[in-house]
């Protein structure tokens, strides 16, 4: 046999373990999202935290471990992918259940075929794709079946699976959460879809405006960006009159076009990010409770951070409102929290909340122009000895240097108030809080003059 005969009937060597081995080949004319799908581990993106060398996760695509495995996690973020390449892992054959169509007959039924193969040495790796919509009593029948390793059982959940798998399942498997895409690996993603013999072979090229666009409706669920990046090229193409190779550039146009949502002119860095927000606060203190819902909603949109947003109405509720609603700090510290706790899309509505409440609360510059007139009057030196019996008196020798000395606990009176000198001398009689007749400051203007009249003796 020559050489050529050799390399003609050669066997051929063997390709490396790609995603077909657990679902099917897609065809040419299947949507981008599952054209892209990642064929190895090293396409993956966004969770390395879960792929480091030696993870429990790496260690089953890598072959070397065999438990089952719960992936829980957002929509678009690959737990269908690592499913398959755990599958190609194990060299066995992959079987896929979707809890919304499948019931126990059909559970009970790949569970007695795994079975028949494993006699003969045939691992099976059983995917379940949105386990948390199985019953308790579905969920039930795979517990045998995944304790003596008739299946591998990989399931999927966007759900908490503490709150949606049954314990006994739970305990039997390795629980690994998977994280949203961030911007850079959506743009990855995109940009590589783009140039991608599976994809659009570099028949087009995407704007910089386009791709942030892309990356922001995306929402780090790269499912949503392809299938928008798709439908964003067919209409590039459509429009294009090509008259050779060339690419076809991808315009804002297009996406906007293609997906039916307009992109918000807002730039993070730039005039846009200070305008917004400028215009924003502006309302609120403006009482226009429907122009801010329309800034907070094209900040929201703009993927502008939230916590910029809950900063600005916690400042806000004290600047200018204050004591006329004292409420409104507290609703504006909730939403704050509320962010913190939650995230978004959910903390939008507790922002809105916020925004409405600041808007329609009634209004005084009072808390800010309190504490400006006493920081002017202490940066222009106006800032005297305390008043001996306003000083420590909690250590020895305090009483003879005189501090602590005839200070009038207010409680010691029936009214709690009690005539004394606070201020530093030169300081006596000035009146830095001036209370509006809005709101709640109705109510302090009248008592604050009768405060002031017992401490300053008055009365």
């Amino acid at each position: 046999m020559n050489d050529d005969q050799g390399g003609l009937f050669a066997a051929p060597e063997a390709p490396p373990a790609t995603i077909t081995a657990g679902l099917p080949r897609p065809t040419a004319g299947a949507p981008l999202a599952v054209r892209m799908r990642p064929a190895t581990l090293e396409e993956i993106v966004g969770q390395e935290h879960l792929l480091e060398s030696g993870s429990p996760l790496r260690r089953l695509i890598d072959g070397s471990g065999a438990a089952s495995v719960l992936l829980f996690g957002p929509p678009g973020t690959g737990k269908t992918t690592m499913a398959a390449l755990i599958s190609a892992a194990a060299g066995g054959r992959f079987e896929a259940l979707s809890a919304l169509s499948s019931g126990v007959k059909e559970v009970r039924a790949v569970i007695d075929a795994a079975r028949r193969r494993l006699i003969s040495g045939t691992q099976t790796v059983l995917f379940i794709d949105e386990v948390h919509r199985f019953s308790k009593t579905q969920q039930d029948a795979l517990l045998d079946a995944v304790e003596n390793r008739i299946v591998l059982l990989v399931a999927a959940t966007t759900e908490n699976p503490s709150f949606s798998v049954v314990a006994p399942l739970l305990s039997r498997s390795l629980v690994l959460q998977l994280r949203s895409l961030g911007g850079p690996d959506i743009r990855k993603l995109l940009l590589r879809a783009a140039a991608d013999p599976r994809g659009l072979a570099g028949a087009v090229t995407i704007d910089d405006d386009a791709l942030d666009h892309l990356e922001k409706i995306s929402a780090g669920d790269a499912r949503r960006g392809l299938t928008a990046l798709e439908a964003a090229a067919d209409t590039a193409l459509s429009d294009a009159d090509r008259g050779g190779d060339e690419a076809v550039a991808v315009t804002l146009a297009h996406v906007e076009s293609a997906v039916d949502r307009a992109a918000v002119r807002y730039d993070r860095d730039g005039d846009q990010h200070y305008d917004v927000i400028s215009a924003f606060i502006k309302s609120i203190r403006g009482s226009d409770v429907d122009a801010a819902l329309h800034y907070l909603a094209r900040m929201i949109s703009a993927g502008e951070d939230p916590r910029f947003i809950a900063r600005r109405l916690v400042v806000h509720a004290s600047e200018d409102i204050g004591m006329a609603d004292p409420t409104a700090l507290q609703t504006a510290a909730a939403a704050a929290q509320a962010v913190q706790l939650i995230g978004m899309p959910e903390a939008r509505l507790a922002l809105a909340q916020a925004t409405i409440h600041l808007a329609t609360a009634p209004k005084s510059a009072g808390v800010v122009a309190a504490i400006g007139a006493a920081v002017a009057d202490v940066e222009n030196g106006k800032a005297g000895a305390v008043p001996a019996h306003l000083r420590d008196g909690h250590y020895a020798g305090a009483a003879k240097l005189g501090n602590a000395v005839g200070y009038r606990y207010p409680h010691d009176d029936p009214g709690g108030v009690v005539t004394q000198q606070y201020p530093p001398d030169e300081l006596v009689g000035v009146d830095y809080y001036v209370p509006t007749d809005h709101g709640h400051e109705r109510e302090i203007g009248p008592r604050l003059g009768r405060l002031r009249n017992i401490v300053r003796g008055r009365r």
